[in-house]
C-alpha cells in the first residue's frame, strides 16, 4: 500500500458465531471493484477485524475477496475509533458510538476512517462514518434506489431482512438484528431438538 491518503473499513467480526457480519460482508463485496481505480488516485483502501488473521484469511478466502485484511486483535486501534468496546463499556449499558453514547448490544459496530500523510510525514485521522452512514459506498444499494420497490427491506427495515453473505443466498438461513448470519438447522440438528 502506497500513497498520501488511507481509507480503513472497521469490518465487525462476529466472535459469537465465528465468521464475518452479514452487512460488512456486503459492503466488502463491494471494495474489489473500487480498488482497481482508488489504487491510481493516491488512495489505499484496508479493511481491519479484531480477529485471528488465519481466521480473516480463510473467510476471505471462502468470499474470494482480494483487498488487503489485517487484524486488529492485539492492538487498541478499533477502540481508538470507537467501533469495538471493552467489557467495561458493555456492562455500564451505554458505549459511545457514532459521535454520541447508545446503548450496548454487541462488542463492536462498523465504521469507516480516513487519515492523510502530509508531505512531511505527519498523519491527521480526517473523517469517520459509522452505522448506516456507510450506506454510500454500496452499488447495490445506490441501484436499488433507483427501482421501482427500492430497496424492498419488509418489515424489519433494514438489509437483514434480506442480504446474506453472497455465497449463503440459496441455503436460506436468518440475520439476527446486529448483522449475524446462521445457516439454516440441517434435518439432523432439527431432529435432536
Amino acid at each position: 500500500m502506497g500513497g498520501s491518503q488511507l481509507i480503513v473499513y472497521h469490518f465487525m467480526w462476529r466472535h459469537d458465531l465465528g465468521n464475518g457480519c452479514t452487512g460488512c460482508s456486503f459492503l466488502a463485496d463491494h471494495i474489489d471493484g473500487a480498488n482497481l481505480h482508488l489504487v491510481h488516485h493516491d488512495v489505499s483502501l484496508v479493511v481491519v477485524s479484531r480477529a485471528p488473521l488465519a481466521v480473516l484469511d480463510a473467510y476471505k478466502q471462502r468470499m474470494g475477496w482480494r483487498f488487503p485484511w489485517v487484524s486488529s486483535e492485539d492492538s487498541e486501534f478499533n477502540f481508538d475509533y470507537h467501533v469495538s468496546f471493552t467489557p467495561a463499556e458493555l456492562a455500564s449499558g451505554e458505549v459511545y458510538y457514532n459521535y454520541g453514547t447508545t446503548k450496548a448490544s454487541i462488542d463492536e459496530l462498523p465504521g469507516i476512517s480516513v487519515f492523510y500523510k502530509s508531505p512531511e510525514g505527519e498523519i491527521s485521522h480526517t473523517y469517520s462514518s459509522y452505522g448506516r452512514g456507510n450506506e454510500e459506498v454500496l452499488g447495490a444499494y445506490m441501484y436499488l434506489d433507483l427501482t421501482p420497490k427500492g430497496r424492498n427491506e419488509g418489515e424489519r427495515g433494514n438489509m437483514g431482512s434480506w442480504v446474506r453473505p453472497h455465497d449463503q443466498y440459496d441455503a436460506g438461513g436468518t440475520v439476527d438484528p446486529m448483522g449475524g448470519y446462521s445457516a439454516p438447522a440441517t434435518a439432523t440438528e432439527r431432529k435432536c431438538h
